[in-house]
């Protein structure tokens, strides 16, 4: 394996959804002369700017933003193949002299940046279709099929978590060997050097009251039209774009089989669950980073900035 990127100075923005990553990473890349990397799984794709909550167009213009819709919906974007587009884009950043700032909500982005991924070989296309298919058909019977060739990766796999699932069975099936198994190889990181590490943790009830207040935005701006479009296009129900957040109610309610109301209240719930989630995987999988758990935006902005400079990250 090559040797990592050595970065002469990276700041890293983690934490659950509606947190406040992206006006952070604004603010620190104004500051700093800074340049914005996603890291956010759903953001890469082009097609739900709103709903997946992309900065705006006129954010983009403030500062210089990579890797925010590059992929189609109908492909799949893993975090290997992320890791390997940041590397570069942050390798592009410093070498304009400017500060890569990369923020998100998905954690395994992060770890496959600076721990490194497994070597797995890849998956040929139509074993991945024939897979994925076979565990959308399977529906809550999907699990029995990865327990079948990789019980080690079924016991730490939630029965719902169909996405990951199906990649243990695809693995599985197309190298012969579990993917249990691939994950125990060594790692190298893909990133090294001075970098600032940050959890953004807020109150979980101001979490929650920023998550239903945010989809409700949504709706008023283009998630219904976002959705529409998407549904228009028939993808298969098993590519990560079509599990975003909030997406199967508003399309439920293009489609007429529920009302407005109750597709808001499903996509906030969903959101709410998703945000959950997260911070229990940003706890116990990032002990080592920074912890931030002021709400005030301000106040969070000037608290940081004094840790960044700390740090020695601050440019002239």
């Amino acid at each position: 394996m090559s040797e990592p990127l050595t970065t002469k100075g990276a700041i890293l923005i983690a934490g659950p959804t509606a947190s406040g990553k992206s006006a952070l990473a604004l603010a620190l890349a104004e500051r700093l002369d800074g340049e914005i990397v996603n890291a956010d799984s759903m953001q890469i794709y082009r097609e739900l700017r709103v709903l997946t909550a992309r900065p705006s167009a006129a954010e983009e213009a403030r500062v210089p933003h990579h890797l925010y819709g590059v992929i189609s919906g109908a492909e799949l974007c893993s975090a290997g193949r992320w890791s390997l587009m940041a590397v570069k884009v942050i390798a592009d950043i410093e070498a304009r002299g400017r500060v890569p700032i990369v923020v998100g909500g998905t954690g395994l982005y992060f770890k496959a940046l600076i721990e490194g991924f497994s070597p797995i070989p890849d998956v040929p296309d139509e074993v991945r279709e024939a897979v994925r298919a076979e565990v959308e058909a399977a529906g809550e019977d999907a699990h029995a099929l990865l327990q079948a060739v990789d019980p080690a990766l079924a016991e730490v796999i939630r029965p719902s978590d169909r996405q990951r699932i199906a990649r243990g069975v695809e693995v599985a099936r197309a190298t012969g060997r579990p993917l249990s198994a691939w994950q125990k190889e060594p790692r190298e990181p893909l990133l090294a050097g001075n970098i600032a590490k940050i959890v953004l943790a807020p109150d979980r009830a101001w979490l929650r009251a920023r998550c239903d207040a945010r989809f409700e935005a949504m709706v008023q701006v283009g998630a219904i039209e976002e959705a529409r479009a998407l549904a228009a296009r028939n993808l298969a129900p098993e590519l990560p774009v079509m599990k975003t957040l909030g997406l199967r109610p508003l399309i439920d309610y293009v489609s007429g089989k529920i009302e407005l109301s109750e597709a808001v209240a499903l996509g906030q719930a969903e959101t709410r669950a998703y945000a959950k989630r997260q911070e229990t995987w940003l706890r116990t999988q990032m002990i080592a980073w920074q912890t931030f758990s002021e709400q005030d935006s301000e106040r969070l902005k000037a608290i940081i900035f004094s840790f960044i400079d700390d740090l020695g990250l601050t440019r002239p």
